[in-house]
């Protein structure tokens, strides 16, 4: 059998400006069918804005899908904003969102830092969650931040010592807080350096490199890592409760856990943790394809997952 693949895009649904507090303006877009299942694309980043190919995983013929940009990413304004932006902003946006279209309840799916919000969504309000769909999840644990900064570094990648070459030798042991120096306080061009740094670092961990190229505009980049590092500075505000604690409470619906067992920005004992707070949800692995979210056998999943969904209102067991 054809493993299943992306869906073609489709035109504009209806575009939204929403005005939610703190000089934040969100872009908000619909795509797919007025009339089909709800569903809530949550992005990943912090920072990184939705994409085409994150909705392209849902059948537009059965689904209305939603895509949030999060507080100063994508579209939405003021870009790069850190002021007013934690998680706990990002969750009641989310609410105002879908209280603003109408929606009593919607499918929520998100990968990496979209999965991390995704749950942290669910257990704050379980009542509007008809299912979970969550790809590549990251814990937001100090030891998953440390990991991605520095843990690699014992590993002598030569990657790693390239991505560290650009701070001073003195910084090299707290990568975070030097990038986000950086990016917050640096003039444009040490900015620039410093954000085509981590993304390139991004790509060689997440197995992706040389098959992307970065924005021509590198201050796309600045935008997105000073949220980023505005999160994951602070834990991203989810230590207390901590997102596996908030994981116990989720409602018994539908919740599909995808990921791959060579991820190595979302080490794959993460999801093992989270899937034992949620013995309700099921664990898919995938053998390969790194934290790449267009990596075929990951589209193969989402989209497989999907149209079960839409047919059965339940996710597809493993194969």
């Amino acid at each position: 059998m054809t493993a299943p693949t992306l869906y073609p895009d489709t035109p504009l649904l209806r575009q939204h400006r929403l005005p939610v507090g703190g000089g934040h303006v969100l872009q908000v877009q619909e795509f797919g069918r007025d009339r089909g299942l709800a569903a809530v694309m949550v992005h990943g980043g912090p920072g990184s804005g939705s994409s085409p190919l994150l909705r392209r995983v849902f059948d537009p013929a059965r689904y209305r899908v939603i895509c949030i940009d999060q507080r100063g990413a994508g579209g939405s304004q003021p870009r790069g904003e850190v002021l007013h932006n934690r998680t706990d902003d990002l969750l009641d946006d989310l609410r105002r969102v879908r209280e603003h279209l109408g929606l009593a309840q919607w499918l929520v799916v998100g990968g990496s830092w979209g999965a991390t919000l995704a749950v942290a969504h669910a257990a704050a309000e379980p009542a509007v969650v008809t299912g979970l769909l969550l790809r590549a999840t990251f814990l937001a644990r100090r030891e998953d931040i440390d990991w991605f900064f520095q843990g690699a570094a014992a590993e002598r990648w030569t990657a790693w010592e390239r991505f560290a070459s650009v701070a001073p030798t003195a910084q090299r042991h707290a990568m975070l807080p030097w990038l986000a120096s950086v990016l917050h306080h640096g003039d444009p061009d040490e900015a620039a350096v410093a954000a085509l740094a981590w993304w390139h670092w991004e790509q060689a961990l997440a197995g992706t490199a040389g098959r992307s190229t970065p924005p021509v505009d590198t201050s796309t980049l600045i935008a997105r890592y000073r949220i980023q590092s505005h999160y994951l500075q602070h834990d991203c505000w989810l230590t207390a409760p901590t997102l596996l604690e908030r994981a116990e409470t989720l409602p018994r619906v539908p919740t599909l856990l995808l990921h791959t067992r060579d991820d190595r920005v979302c080490r794959p004992e993460g999801v093992q943790a989270l899937q034992a707070r949620v013995p309700h949800s099921h664990l898919q692995w995938i053998d390969s394809g790194g934290h790449d979210v267009a990596h075929p056998a990951m589209i193969a999943a989402m989209v497989g997952a999907l149209d079960h969904y839409a047919d059965q209102a339940t996710f597809a067991p493993d194969p």
